[in-house]
């Protein structure tokens, strides 16, 4: 008799550890989803910041210099809901513009258009791997919020189901790590 309690007390132990050690993993992937958004919008504002300042310098021709500045406008004014969209749309206003070399060519060899050029090219490259970074741990967090345990006994909470940012964040062969 005295056994038998011993070993269900052991057990519930056990379950109880478990329960809360993946509780815990659950928050702490919560929080790195949060991290990781935090770092994508920064890196994405620094895209779009960037983006305008280049169209305002005068460094591009008059045309270029419009789509870049309301692309990036577009995509520094996005509410929530159309953010992916307007992220997508500067990126596609980038390739258009930065489609050929030549172009960056053209920026770096006006005054000051060295700078502006590497600044551009690091906020581009950088999107892509904050925006890796958050959906890794979005995928993360999604897998082990589908075990039956974590479901059946809520241990997520009110936390609301997490979601990857999808975006066309291809960037312009100009300003890409290796040009095509």
């Amino acid at each position: 008799m005295t056994q038998t309690l011993i070993w269900t007390v052991v057990a519930l132990i056990v379950i109880g550890v478990y329960l809360s050690w993946t509780a815990g993993r659950l928050d702490r992937l919560h929080s790195r989803i949060d991290a990781a958004r935090a770092a994508l919008d920064a890196q994405l504002l620094r895209r779009a910041s960037v983006t305008q300042e280049l169209a305002t310098s005068g460094v591009l021709d008059p045309a270029a210099s419009i789509v870049l500045y309301e692309a990036a406008h577009a995509a520094r004014q996005a509410e929530e809901d159309q953010r992916e969209v307007a992220e997508s749309e500067l990126s596609q206003a980038l390739r258009a513009v930065f489609g050929e070399p030549e172009q960056m060519d053209l920026v770096r060899q006006a005054p000051g258009g060295e700078e502006a050029a590497g600044e551009l090219a690091q906020a581009v490259r950088r999107v892509p791997m904050a925006r890796r970074f958050h959906n890794d741990a979005v995928r993360a967090a999604r897998a082990l919020r589908r075990h039956r345990t974590v479901r059946w006994l809520r241990l997520a909470g009110h936390a609301p189901f997490p979601l990857a940012f999808e975006m066309d964040d291809e960037p312009p062969v100009a300003l890409a790590d290796r040009p095509a």
